[in-house]
């Protein structure tokens, strides 16, 4: 068996350089770490993490805790770009990741118990926030390094990376109203995660601000599917005094908003403007392509690595939260202009 000590002789360095080079230990120059990996490819040597844990204490692994439930996580294209984003700069740090995914409140506290007391990852990663969300208050007691792709409310001091999620609603409702809309209807999410809440909270400023009213018949909550873009649809088309644009929490839940006008009958942006979140991939795909704000989704995965890494090599965070901006790109749902009343 191929041994430490044999690639270190080999070398023509010690066997201490080889544990550096294996823990891409800064003070190592490039041209001893590409000789040190290049024998080790040579002889098909493989470090024995569990013996290397043991000695530095560190497991160079990562924990992602998902939203649940998990069949619902994977219908959502959001979440594959922001673990695309995860992945990428983990990989790129030579760290593993380990997902964890439980069916209740109760029951996704267990896991991050285990996670923690178990030792079992060096930092853990929470893909979104509830407004009053037990896990953080856990990470903190237990003072064990974390991060937040998101807000939380009752925990200002977490460290998080996230959008101006006020914001980026106000300016998709603005966008609308500039076109000249002023019944303007909004798809939310689940009201007790952050996001849904502060997205309601930049759609009200806006309306307050134009001096326009957010109807309650026009808000309608369900869950980050496409089927909650479905149903909120069939109930806004049959009212007698329906919004004649909507904001919609998310591009996936926004599908389900133009299937439902398509098989109502009804054209967008003609009859119905549609903006949403986001800005996957298949958006500009959709029929008509969907206009949609573009929140920076790999690009929050990938800092909120780097967030957490640096806390792990202890250096201060000098920013917190950290955020990540956005920007409208506008496409053919919602570019028809409504005709403003004339003027006395």
């Amino acid at each position: 068996m191929i041994t430490i000590k044999d690639i270190a002789k080999l070398a023509g360095v010690s066997p201490s350089t080889v544990s550096r080079v294996i823990s891409n230990h800064p003070r190592i120059s490039t041209k001893t770490s590409l000789k040190v990996k290049q024998i080790m490819k040579e002889l098909n040597y493989h470090p024995n993490i569990i013996a290397k844990s043991l000695v530095s204490r560190t497991t160079h692994t990562l924990g992602i805790m998902l939203p649940r439930p998990a069949e619902e996580l994977f219908q959502n294209y959001f979440f594959g770009e922001l673990l695309r984003g995860i992945i990428t700069h983990a990989t790129r740090m030579n760290y593993e990741l380990l997902l964890t995914t439980e069916t209740s409140s109760d029951n996704e506290l267990h896991a991050i118990s285990r996670l923690v007391h178990g030792r079992r990852v060096d930092g853990i990663l929470l893909l979104g926030s509830k407004r009053d969300d037990p896990i953080i208050s856990f990470l903190e007691a237990e003072k064990f390094p974390f991060v937040l792709i998101g807000r939380s409310e009752a925990h200002p001091n977490a460290p998080m990376v996230d959008n101006d999620n006020v914001q980026t609603a106000y300016d998709a409702t603005h966008h609308l109203i500039a076109q000249g809309h002023t019944r303007i209807g909004f798809v939310s999410g689940p009201p007790d995660i952050t996001l849904s809440h502060d997205r309601m909270l930049g759609y009200q400023k806006a309306l307050a601000q134009a001096g326009l009213d957010a109807d309650s018949d026009w808000i309608v909550e369900g869950e980050f599917l496409q089927e909650s873009g479905f149903r909120a649809m069939s109930l806004f088309m049959s009212l007698p005094d329906r919004p004649t644009a909507i904001v919609v929490i998310d591009d996936n839940v926004a599908f389900g908003v133009l299937r439902a006008l398509a098989e109502l009958h009804y054209l967008v942006p003609e009859d119905i403007s549609v903006v949403s979140f986001n800005n996957i991939a298949l958006s500009e795909l959709a029929s008509p392509p969907l206009s949609s704000i573009d929140i920076g989704t790999y690009q929050l995965g990938y800092t909120a690595v780097q967030v957490l890494l640096k806390i792990l090599s202890g250096e201060p965070q000098l920013h917190n939260p950290v955020i990540i901006p956005h920007r409208l790109i506008v496409r053919e749902s919602s570019l028809f202009s409504k005709p403003k009343p004339p003027s006395d």
